[in-house]
This record gives C-alpha cells, structure tokens and sequence, in this order.
C-alpha cells in the first residue's frame, strides 16, 4: 500500500481540487442564473454545438455533497495514482475517464432520452478504480461499517450502485469502463516491453522495509561493508526478478525493501 500522509497532495490533484471549488463558488456567487450550466455541463442533443462540454461538464456541479463526494475520492485515491503514474499521464488518465463518462452518455441518448451530466463522478470513479487495480487489497474504512473493507470490493461497489441507478448514473459507469481499459491496456504494453529498472517515482508509493527482508539487512548492519554487500546481493535479485516478471510480481517486502533502498541511495 503506498505510505504517504492523507494531507499530503500530489500537484495535479491539488489542482484538480482547486478547479472544481473555485468553479463551484463560481456558480453560487457570480454565474449564478441556468445559462452556465447550460453552456458547460454535458447535453447530449446540444454535443455537436458545444463540443468542449465533452470536458467542461467534469468540472460543473450544481450541489455541494455532489462536489464534495467526487473531491473526496480523488483526494484520498488521487495521490497515490499519480505518484505511481507520474503527472502528466495521471492528468490524462483523469480526463480521459471523463471523457469516456460524456461518450457513455451520448452513446445511451441516442437510444433513449436524457438531460445534461455534470460533475467529476465519472473520473473521479476513474481514480478510485486505478487506485484499486494497483494496490487492490489495500484496506479502508467506510462510514459507518465498523471494520475496514479492501478496496477493491469498495470500487465494485459503487461501479455495481451506478448499473443498479440506471440511466442518470451511466456516466460514471463511462469513467469506469474508460479507465479499465487503459488500465488493462498499459499493463499489456509493460508486460511485453523491455525490462527496465523500476523509475524512483514509482518506489515511492512504496512502504517502509518490514519482515524477511528488514530483518536480513539489519542484521548485517554491524558491519559497513558486509551490510553493503548484502543489500546489493538483495536489490540484484530484486531488480531481476523485475526485469523477468515485472513490478507486479514483487511481494510486498521486496516492494518496501525497493522503497527504503531507493530513498538511501538518493540521500548518499
């Protein structure tokens, strides 16, 4: 599971947040009247006159909890993604899911009547999703169950709730299914690419060194070299168990001790 703070931001999240605020206060203080929510949210039979509401309706909400509810996902799943993803593919995997919440829903229109979609659920559902596929088992605690769940459970829940809704909600069944397929499609590249060494942006949604591994290394911390030599004996058979396997294929310890290696060597 990636260790961070849980108040801790990636760029393109804290700006994701700041547009859909400011964008929100927007539309209670000064544009107040219909037209601009008419003129950015996503109109089916208005797409081919005003094709930019394609994106613009992500950042359009006409209700506080509706706001609040896209943020929190992307403000708890979305710094872990982009770390593991890097900025700029994190800030296109998000309005691609987007996206894929506004094709959805002029795919659907075309076969039965709908009114305008808007808000961030479809690509915030995105997040959540790439979170899950990545770290899947990770736990989390939902109000009010009393026990955490794993994650993955929680994200095909609210992907099974937005099949059940209905029509209103496809749009973020559009998000989902966007955001699956480039995540499916990416681990297919990787898996038959060429082995690389792991880049030290994805090391760091690591976690901290911690059993088998943690153990071996400090116990040879009495001496300098011998703790040396071990620790270039383990990151050797990590890295070829990358190089043969891929990232995914690394436990959980192999993972931390990668994250932990990684941060001494760029301190030294």
């Amino acid at each position: 599971m990636p260790l961070r703070s849980p108040f801790s931001l990636t760029p393109w999240v804290r700006r994701i947040l700041i547009a859909n605020a400011v964008v929100y206060l927007f539309t209670i203080t000064v544009f107040t009247g219909s037209w601009f929510l008419e003129l950015f949210a996503f109109q089916p039979a208005a797409a081919d006159v005003r094709p930019w509401t394609f994106f613009t309706y992500m950042f359009v909400h006409a209700g506080f909890l509706h706001l609040a509810f896209n943020m929190l996902m992307v403000f708890f799943f979305g710094p872990a993604v982009e770390d593991r993803m890097g900025g700029w593919p994190f800030i296109r995997y998000y309005l691609l899911c987007g996206l894929g919440g506004a094709v959805l829903s002029f795919l659907l229109w075309l076969l039965t009547p709908m009114g305008a979609v808007e808000g961030a659920s479809a690509a915030a559902l995105g997040v959540a999703l790439a979170f899950a596929f990545h770290w899947p088992d990770t736990p989390v605690y939902v109000f009010p169950l009393p026990m955490p769940v794993r994650v993955k459970w929680l994200v095909l829940f609210l992907f099974g709730m937005d099949l059940l809704l209905g029509v209103a909600h496809f749009a973020h069944v559009g998000g989902f299914l966007f955001g699956f397929a480039y995540l499916k499609i990416e681990q297919l590249l990787t898996s038959r690419g060429p082995a690389v060494t792991p880049r030290r942006s994805e090391a760091r949604v690591l976690a901290r060194p911690s059993g088998e591994v943690a153990r071996a290394a400090r116990a040879d911390r009495s001496s300098n070299r011998g703790h040396n030599d071990a620790l270039q004996r383990e990151m050797d058979r990590v890295l070829d168990k990358i190089s043969a396997s891929g990232l995914e294929s690394l436990t959980a310890d192999e993972r931390r001790f990668l994250y932990e290696t990684s941060k001494q060597m760029k301190r030294e």
